[in-house]
């Protein structure tokens, strides 16, 4: 009898144990490992320092949307190791705005005028933000190996000033074809952010810096020098 009810017991307490296990973080190393070895590297895929080289859309009836480089940056920002020594220019961050006609259901893009590639196989992609405590969703638009369009969630921007969001490139958008070592990866597209309809009135402002990702680099490193590229 008292064995059978420490069994029930513990039966009702697994669960609780389970739950309990610290989830907070990602790791870059264990998202969609399917090898032994991984060269995993943090590369700066855009630093907003030129406007011009991003656009802005929304729908016409429901807005207008605009973009502006401002001189500043995120005093919690941390340079790359490998681009200290570099002397890459990083003064500038890039402003939207966002001027709303109506309450309603509607979004805002904001791209480059030409698709960012981001070479290798992408385990995270990091942006700091100003969120301004909205309740509007952010999401990266990328293209996947087979130019299919995917989007990503980094969260909802309901916070004020400057904040690092991460986001996991889950295993299933396709980054890679055993045939060809030497065109993997991803392109970034732009960012979307999809407002809340009880929020989506006024004017709303955000700011975007220091656009990362965590790449894994094995088969780029060790890739043969004699190799001929594909792609012609």
């Amino acid at each position: 009898m008292k064995k059978a009810a420490l069994i029930t017991i513990l039966a009702l307490l697994l669960p609780l144990a389970l739950g309990a296990q610290s989830t907070e973080g990602i790791q870059a190393d264990q998202i969609g490992r399917d090898q032994a070895q991984q060269q995993l590297v943090e590369i700066s895929v855009a630093k907003f320092e030129d406007a011009a080289f991003w656009g802005d859309s929304m729908p016409l009836d429901m807005g207008i949307a605009s973009l502006r480089r401002f001189e500043g940056a995120p005093a919690a920002k941390k340079p790359i190791a490998a681009e200290k020594d570099l002397g890459l220019p990083d003064r500038f961050v890039l402003g939207g705005k966002v001027v709303f006609f109506k309450r309603a259901a509607n979004e805002a893009f904001f791209f480059p005028v030409r698709p960012i590639p981001i070479e290798g196989v992408t385990k995270t992609i990091s942006v700091w933000v100003v969120g301004r405590n909205y309740n509007h969703v952010l999401k990266a638009v990328i293209a996947d190996y087979f130019n299919q369009r995917r989007e990503i969630t980094f969260g909802k921007l309901n916070f004020m000033g400057w904040k690092q969001l991460t986001a996991a490139v889950p295993p299933r958008i396709v980054q890679d074809e055993y045939h060809f070592a030497n065109q993997r990866g991803i392109k970034l597209l732009g960012f979307k952010i999809e407002f809340d309809m009880m929020e989506s009135y006024g004017s709303y402002y955000v700011y975007f810096d220091d656009l990362r990702a965590t790449t894994d680099l094995f088969a780029e490193s060790y890739r043969d020098k004699d190799d001929m590229p594909d792609g012609w």
